[in-house]
């Protein structure tokens, strides 16, 4: 089954998310440590992933024009348009405007990292799920630390992984007929730094030194793919 992957890992964010409730009377400034150490391993794992590009003018040149794309689309506000809408619909109250921002941010980590990509394209290609199957023990045990501080939005991040990693591994067929195996790692090398910045500025956020509308650098994810392209075929003909 091409999505079993993909289905055990939004189930495992459900279930983190759950369990994470069972922790939300844990006194305010243990929530507080709590947070900054999530968010200097978020930090650290931003600067491992970015550091990993081969051509970071490519890493740079994705973020300005996918963050230019990105504002003019405004993406940041319909996601916490998302996020209210949901608040209002399921009835969750969890402090004015928590539920979105728990969505978003959780959202962002869960989808831009390469381990996302790579577990749906072999979910795709090969039916083996063994990355995705880490991810979701990742994504649960990160989803539960979350639900304590940030709180029942989190939850609700498993739609979009859902819809994004399943997508991939539908088109993954022809993802891999399209693409030379050549560029295809390439780009998993570029879109891994792209999305490392992106964790980065995540982290910087939870901690509360950057204040930033990171899902407006979504779109820096199909730019890599567009440069990447670019920079592979002109070397091919040079």
């Amino acid at each position: 089954m091409i999505l079993l992957g993909t289905i055990v890992n939004g189930l495992a964010i459900i279930i983190g998310s759950l369990l994470g409730l069972c922790f939300k009377r844990i006194p305010e400034r243990v929530k507080t440590t709590i947070m900054q150490a999530i968010a200097l391993a978020v930090m650290v794992l931003g600067i491992q992933m970015g550091m990993q590009s081969e051509q970071f003018l490519i890493v740079i040149g994705s973020l300005v024009i996918g963050g230019w794309i990105g504002e003019r689309l405004q993406i940041e506000d319909h996601l916490n348009h998302l996020g209210q809408w949901l608040e209002r619909k399921t009835g969750a109250k969890d402090g004015e405007g928590q539920i979105a921002k728990a969505f978003v941010t959780t959202t962002l980590i869960y989808v831009v990292g390469a381990m996302a990509v790579l577990g749906a394209l072999d979910s795709g290609l090969r039916n083996d799920h063994s990355v995705l199957y880490t991810k979701a023990l990742l994504d649960g045990f990160s989803a539960l630390l979350f639900t304590t501080t940030l709180g029942i939005g989190v939850i609700f991040s498993f739609v979009p992984v859902v819809l994004y990693q399943g997508s991939i591994a539908l088109l993954a067929g022809q993802i891999d007929r399209l693409l030379p195996s050549e560029l295809l790692d390439m780009f998993i090398v570029e879109m891994t730094a792209t999305g490392g910045v992106m964790i980065l500025a995540i982290g910087l956020k939870l901690a509360g030194i950057l204040d930033m509308r990171i899902a407006n650098l979504l779109p820096a994810i199909l730019v890599t793919g567009g440069l990447v392209s670019i920079v592979y075929y002109v070397d091919l003909l040079f």
